[in-house]
C-alpha cells in the first residue's frame, strides 16, 4: 500500500529538493510554482518581483500569499510599489532544502497576507559535494553559481555566490547585474540544532514596458522595442537570521530570529511616455529595516489525552521605514515629489493549536490566533501630503478549525479533510491614514488597517497506486474588501467586497524510475458582492479562472 503521510488539510504538501531539481526554471521564483495552481509570470523586467495568481486571486506582487524564507518575511507591508510586495529574485534554486506550501486560512502559525496560503521555504543545510554551475544562453544572458560546504566537529559551513547578466530579447538591452551571496553556519538538524545564515543581494536592470500597441502597429517602433530609455531600477536586500530547535519525547521548542536591510528605486513610465512633453516616468523609492522573530513550545500529551500536541507561539515583526516615496522623474533624475513619508509598523501576534487524534481513524486540529497591528506614518514630502499621516490600530481574533477523517483502505490510502477558518491581510498604512489624495489635494477616506477574509474546504488526498499521489479539494472565500495601494497613484483604489469558490485536483506520478508526471488542474470563480461601480459589473479583474496541466518531465 502506497502511503499517503500526514497533513491538516487537503491542499498542503512538502516539495524536497530532489523534486526541485527536476524542473526547469526561468527566474527563481518560479519555484513557486511548485504549488499546485499557481501561476508566476513577470513584467518590468528580471529585478523586480514577480506577478502571482491563485486561486482566483491577481496576487499582484503578493498581497495574499505569505511567503518565509528560513523563518524572514519576504512580503513587505507599505511598500512603496504595492501591499505585500513579494520579491524572490534573491533566491538561489539550487540551495533551496524543501519548500512547504499551505492553502486556506486554515494554520494558526499563519497570519499577514496568508489568505490564500503561505509558504516556508528552508535552504540546505549541508551541500553533498561542491559544485560550480556556468550558465551561457541567448541575449548575452550568463550565470555563475559557485557553492560550497565544508564540515568542521559538529558544525557545517555552506558558502554561495552568484552572478547573474542578462539583455533579454527588446531592443534596448536590460543590461540585468545581479549578485547574490550566502553564508551558512549549522549544527545538527532542523528539530534539533541551529543554523545562523547571512545573505546579501543587490540587482539592476533596465526594464522595457508599458509600450503602447498604437506605437507597435503603426511602426513607430518594433514588437521589442521601447519608448522610455530609462525604466527600470535598482533593489538590495541584506539579512542576518537565526534559528534554534529542541525536542524530545515531551515535546519541541522553537525560535527564529532575523534582521532585514531593503531598498528599491524602481522607475516606471506607464502612459509609454506620451504624456506631456517630460512624459510620465516615475520613481518608487523603499528604504526599511525589518526585525523580529518568532517562539513556539510544543508539548505532546500522550495517550490520556488522546495523542494531543499542543503548541503554543509568539511572532513579532517591526517595519522601520525611514523613507518610502512617490516622485516625478525624468531620465531618472526626480523633478517633483508626490508624496514621501516616514513609517513605523509592528505586528505582534500569538497563537495556539492543538492536534488531537480521537481515534485510528478521526483527529481534529484547533487553532485560535489574535493579532495586534499598529502603524504611524508621519510625511516628509508633497505638495498635497503633509495633511495625510498619523497612527492606526487594528486588532483581529481568527479562529481555526480542522477535521480529519481516515486512513481508510480506499484507492490505496485515502483520508477526507474538512477545513474553516479567519484570516487577513493587512493594508498600507498610507492607506489607513490617508485624509487627502497626494496628487491634487482632493478628500481622500481612510480605508482599515486590516482586511478580514473567511474561508472553507472540503478535499480528500489518496495514493491510487504506488508512485501516484493524487489530492482533490473544494474551497470557497469571502474577503471582507478588495482594496488596494496603487504605488503609481500614491493612493488606495476603494474596491467592494468579494467571494471566491473553486475546485482544484493535484497530481504526482512517478510511473517507471527516471520519469515524473506532474499534473494539476485549478478551476475559480471571482465576483464582487455588489456590482463594482467603475464598470457595472462583479466580475473581478484579473481573476483567472482556470489553469493548467503540467506535463512529464525526464528525471536525469
Amino acid at each position: 500500500m502506497t502511503l499517503i503521510g500526514v497533513a491538516d488539510t487537503a491542499s498542503e504538501g512538502t516539495v524536497t529538493a530532489k523534486q526541485l531539481a527536476n524542473r526547469p526554471l526561468l527566474r527563481p521564483a518560479e519555484v513557486m510554482e511548485v504549488v499546485p495552481g499557481m501561476i508566476v509570470t513577470q513584467h518590468s523586467g528580471d529585478g523586480k518581483a514577480n506577478q502571482y495568481f491563485l486561486r482566483g486571486f491577481n496576487l499582484d506582487h503578493g498581497s495574499d500569499f505569505s511567503t518565509q524564507l528560513m523563518g524572514m518575511p519576504v512580503n513587505m507591508v507599505s511598500h512603496a510599489h504595492g501591499q505585500g510586495y513579494m520579491d524572490l529574485n534573491f533566491l538561489i534554486p539550487e540551495l533551496v532544502g524543501n519548500l512547504k506550501y499551505r492553502k486556506g486560512v486554515y494554520a494558526a502559525e499563519d497570519g499577514d497576507f496568508a489568505t490564500t496560503g503561505s509558504a516556508r521555504i528552508d535552504y540546505l543545510r549541508q551541500l553533498d559535494k561542491s559544485f560550480v554551475d556556468l550558465g551561457l544562453g541567448q541575449n548575452n544572458y550568463r550565470r555563475l553559481l559557485a557553492a560550497g560546504g565544508q564540515r568542521y566537529g559538529e558544525f557545517n559551513v555552506l558558502g554561495a555566490i552568484e552572478v547573474v547578466g542578462n539583455d533579454g530579447p527588446w531592443d534596448q538591452p536590460e543590461n540585468l547585474k545581479k549578485y547574490n551571496g550566502v553564508l551558512r553556519l549549522t549544527s545538527g538538524t532542523a528539530a534539533n540544532g541551529f543554523s545562523i545564515t547571512g545573505m546579501a543581494y543587490q540587482g539592476e536592470w533596465t526594464a522595457t514596458e508599458h509600450v503602447p500597441e498604437r506605437a507597435i502597429t503603426n511602426g513607430e517602433i518594433g514588437r521589442y522595442g521601447a519608448l522610455s530609455a530609462n525604466d527600470g531600477g535598482k533593489t538590495h536586500r541584506y539579512s542576518l537570521a537565526g534559528d534554534w530547535a529542541k525536542s524530545d519525547a515531551q515535546g519541541a521548542s522553537k525560535l527564529s530570529l532575523y534582521v532585514i536591510d531593503y531598498g528599491l528605486n524602481l522607475f516606471s513610465a506607464p502612459s509609454g511616455y506620451i504624456s506631456g512633453a517630460q512624459g510620465d516616468q516615475h520613481e518608487q523609492a523603499d528604504e526599511r529595516t525589518v526585525w523580529g522573530g518568532q517562539a513556539s513550545r510544543s508539548w505532546f500529551l500522550g495517550p490520556n489525552w488522546k495523542d494531543t500536541e499542543l503548541t503554543a507561539g509568539l511572532q513579532l515583526r517591526h517595519d522601520r521605514i525611514s523613507k518610502v516615496g512617490l516622485y516625478n522623474t525624468e531620465n531618472r533624475q526626480r523633478t517633483n515629489t508626490v508624496r514621501e513619508d516616514r513609517i513605523n509598523e509592528t505586528a505582534l501576534a500569538a497563537f495556539f493549536d492543538a492536534r488531537t487524534q480521537w481515534t485510528t481513524w478521526l483527529r481534529t486540529n484547533l487553532g485560535l490566533r489574535r493579532d495586534q497591528l499598529r502603524a504611524q506614518a508621519t510625511p516628509l514630502g508633497g505638495q498635497y501630503n503633509m495633511d495625510n499621516g498619523g497612527s492606526s490600530d487594528a486588532g483581529q481574533t481568527s479562529p481555526k478549525l480542522g477535521v480529519v477523517f481516515g486512513p481508510f483502505n480506499l484507492l490505496g490510502q485515502t483520508e477526507f479533510y474538512a477545513n474553516w477558518g479567519h484570516g487577513f491581510h493587512s493594508n498600507d498604512a498610507r492607506g489607513a491614514t490617508a485624509r487627502t489624495n497626494p496628487q491634487d489635494g482632493s478628500a481622500a477616506e481612510a480605508v482599515p488597517l486590516i482586511v478580514k477574509a473567511k474561508g472553507s474546504e472540503l478535499g480528500m488526498r489518496a495514493a491510487p497506486l504506488p508512485g501516484w499521489h493524487s489530492s482533490l479539494s473544494v474551497w470557497q472565500m469571502e474577503l471582507a474588501s478588495e482594496l488596494v495601494f496603487i504605488g503609481d497613484e500614491g493612493v488606495t483604489e476603494p474596491k467592494g467586497a468579494s467571494q471566491r469558490h473553486g475546485v482544484e485536483w493535484s497530481n504526482y506520478i512517478t510511473p517507471v524510475d527516471g520519469w515524473i508526471i506532474d499534473a494539476d488542474l485549478a478551476w475559480s470563480r471571482a465576483r464582487f458582492k455588489d456590482a463594482n461601480p467603475d464598470n457595472g459589473g462583479r466580475h473581478v479583474p484579473n481573476a483567472i479562472p482556470s489553469h493548467r496541466l503540467r506535463w512529464p518531465q525526464r528525471r536525469p
